[in-house]
């Protein structure tokens, strides 16, 4: 299983919103900057972050976008399910010998888990020096 650009870039945005929960809404132009990455990318993957019902949009001149939900409420799996699509690490599962179905079930399982108990608060608070930092195990 392979995290593209737009899960990898989603989860950056989600993060940034998560480290201001509470604050003004964020410019995506803002995260752009601060993470070196294309403003305009960024508005496409927004859109069905918005859509999901993980992120709303606040007009005006300090408008931006702000977290739908508290971030102990969204997970990594919600993000990256709506940019991603399922989390399968092989396709036609059904067609397969009945060991290697069972593999790609509990490496399916295994990711899942791992992404729906990581939630946006868990990645807001991450720090490298941490001692008893949140570990992340697949």
């Amino acid at each position: 299983m392979k995290i593209s650009t737009k899960g990898r870039y989603g989860l950056t945005i989600m993060i940034e919103l998560a480290k201001k929960y509470g604050d003004r809404p964020i410019s995506l132009r803002s995260i752009a900057k601060a993470n070196n990455l294309s403003e305009h990318y960024l508005e496409q993957l927004v859109t069905p972050l918005r859509n999901a019902g993980l992120v709303k949009s606040i007009r005006g001149a300090y408008g931006g976008y702000v977290l739908a939900e508290h971030p102990t409420k969204i997970t990594a799996g919600d993000i990256l399910r709506v940019l991603e699509g399922p989390l399968t690490p092989v396709e036609e599962l059904e067609e397969e010998e009945p060991a290697k179905r069972e593999l790609w079930i509990r490496i399916r399982d295994a990711v899942e888990e791992v992404l729906d108990s990581t939630t946006l608060e868990d990645l807001a608070k991450y720090s490298d020096g941490d001692e008893g930092a949140y570990m992340f195990y697949i």
